[in-house]
């Protein structure tokens, strides 16, 4: 179920996005793949639409804009032609990127919060969020966002004017965390039903913590549209990426999806298992994404500060290799 349009507020409530994030930390949109357009203005794109480059010009055809009109060479044409006859200019089209916010809304995702000492991954997810809203408005380009929730998909259209109203007044700053399905899950649901809003070259940031790992056939089917996935991994050091020595101690174990606790005591035989079998599944992740020519982000903090040299580290890693293929 789409977010009502009538939520969305006036640019005048928002404030423009370049200007508005000027202070803000950002990071770059680096893609991994050339395609054509660039940033509003930056470069020209290889198809037609409106700009500012001219490419050409060509006889009016119906529904072409009157601002398109060349009325010097349409009334050299006429005069030649003894008919009336209108010429339009061609230009090349300027395109923004977009960037589309695929966010895990799962009851797994609400674990660690304050003020216990590990990962609060809701948080992490939101400063992830924040910062990838902040460097789409600050690359002049058009930002969405979707989800499933337990009352169905919620989805925001890529626009300029309410990229950050998504993250503290919009649906996305209260939406519950009952999802049954993971954000990877999304994919084939923004394939399905949102193709069209979401070009070749979008940016996809696929923030979810990936514990049980999608199938590769929703990584496949992402690429073939030649977007350009970026996961966001986000898993506790402690409980997930590893697991400590509990052995000899009661502990209580939480199910995220009833609430219910069972007490259980590890051998220490058991916990080191357990750490082993966790860093097996963290480091087949890393390997099948980079098998797949994905770059993941990994977040271990919710602290903005370390969310942004995580950030950081990956568009520095995509310069770098773009630098090789030059």
């Amino acid at each position: 179920m789409p977010w009502p349009r009538g939520r969305i507020p006036s640019p005048a409530a928002v404030g423009s996005g370049a200007s508005a994030s000027a202070l803000e930390p950002t990071f770059p949109l680096i893609a991994r793949h050339r395609v054509l357009g660039a940033a509003f203005g930056g470069l020209r794109s290889g198809r037609r639409g409106f700009g500012s480059d001219v490419v050409g010009s060509r006889l009016y055809r119906p529904g072409d804009t009157v601002h398109a009109i060349d009325w010097g060479a349409s009334a050299r044409l006429s005069a030649a032609s003894g008919s009336d006859e209108f010429v339009v200019r061609e230009r090349f089209a300027e395109e923004a990127p977009r960037v589309i916010l695929l966010l895990d809304r799962r009851p797994a995702m609400a674990l660690y919060p304050a003020p216990w000492p590990w990962l609060d991954k809701a948080a992490a997810q939101r400063a992830a969020a924040r910062l990838v809203v902040e460097s789409g408005l600050h690359s002049h380009g058009l930002v969405g966002a979707f989800e499933l929730g337990g009352d169905g998909p919620r989805w925001v259209s890529p626009q300029a004017r309410a990229g950050r109203w998504l993250l503290d007044s919009g649906p996305l700053a209260d939406a519950p965390f009952d999802a049954r399905e993971s954000a990877a899950s999304a994919l084939e649901h923004l394939w399905a039903w949102h193709r069209r809003a979401v070009p070749p070259g979008s940016f996809v940031f696929v923030c979810s913590d990936f514990l049980s790992p999608p199938r590769e056939e929703l990584w496949l089917l992402a690429l073939e549209q030649r977007w350009d996935v970026v996961p966001v991994v986000i898993q506790d050091p402690v409980w997930e990426a590893g697991f400590p020595d509990i052995s000899g101690v009661t502990m209580p174990f939480s199910d995220p999806q009833t609430g219910a606790i069972v007490e259980a005591r590890l051998s220490r035989r058991e916990a080191r298992e357990r750490r082993r079998a966790n860093e097996e599944r963290r480091e087949t992740l890393v390997r099948t994404l980079g098998r797949l020519g994905l770059d993941p982000v990994i977040l271990s903090s919710a602290d903005p500060q370390d969310v942004l040299a995580a950030f950081t580290i990956w568009a520095e890693l995509r310069q770098f290799a773009e630098a090789g293929r030059s």
